[in-house]
């Protein structure tokens, strides 16, 4: 039996940073707190830190996230940081794209409940959508894998000098220094290391930003993505 843990009252930060959307932002909190441990989508102990640790600490990602943009959320399981950013950034066309059923479920309720009309889910793996999935100025991701994996799903979702930003812990210049030889191979052009939320979260949030070229993921994907191409102007023109 799942132990149950009262969700804390938020913080003012949150009524600061979600404006508008703060009720919306309370839902989901209560959504996550609820539904969202019952469903093992998330561990009962983060109950009590669901604002500071997950909320609010993935709704700053949104400070290094253009305006207007195309983003796709890997791995978005209980829709972190995808469905934050969506409460405070409507400007944003977003995906969530998770391959398990149950999540994708849950996701879908939550979009549905909280009125997010810019919101998509998708179920399926990175590389399974390639080619299906229009390519995104923007992959977000965050607990989802190692740097050099997780380029490997998100960056050939991107279209031509795209970025990926990826929320990361004290290891992130490490993930990078190992993950070079890959995020080359990627079409990876620039990485570097951002720190986001100051005055909201305490520590700021830390995102791995990772820079594509004109080809990316590479040369290996780029005969794949052609190819897709080509499927969907065939597609329009019947």
């Amino acid at each position: 039996m799942t132990e149950e843990v009262a969700l804390p009252q938020a913080p003012d930060e949150a009524r600061e940073v979600f404006g508008e959307c703060f009720p919306e932002a309370v839902r989901y909190a209560e959504l996550l707190a609820d539904a969202g441990v019952t469903r093992g989508l998330i561990g009962p102990r983060e109950v009590p830190r669901l604002w500071e640790r997950h909320l609010l600490n993935c709704a700053v990602l949104s400070e290094v996230v253009p305006e207007g943009v195309t983003v796709c959320d890997v791995g978005s399981g209980a829709g972190l940081p995808g469905i934050p950013l969506a409460l405070v950034r409507p400007d944003l066309k977003i995906t969530l794209l998770e391959p398990l059923l149950r999540r994708t479920n849950f996701l879908q309720e939550v979009v549905e409940l909280l009125g997010l009309d810019h919101v998509t889910v998708v179920r399926g793996r990175a590389e399974e959508v390639l080619g299906s999935l229009q390519p995104v100025h923007v992959v977000t991701a965050r607990a989802v894998a190692p740097l050099d994996r997780l380029a490997g799903w998100g960056v050939p979702l991107l279209r031509p000098y795209g970025e990926m930003l990826a929320l990361k812990g004290d290891t992130a210049e490490e993930e990078i220094n190992g993950a070079r030889a890959a995020l080359s191979k990627l079409g990876v052009v620039d990485t570097e290391v951002l720190h986001v939320g100051e005055g909201v979260v305490d520590p700021t949030s830390t995102v791995v930003r990772v820079v594509v070229g004109e080809s990316p993921g590479g040369v290996r994907f780029a005969a794949k993505r052609a190819k897709a191409a080509r499927t969907s102007r065939t597609r329009r023109r019947r």
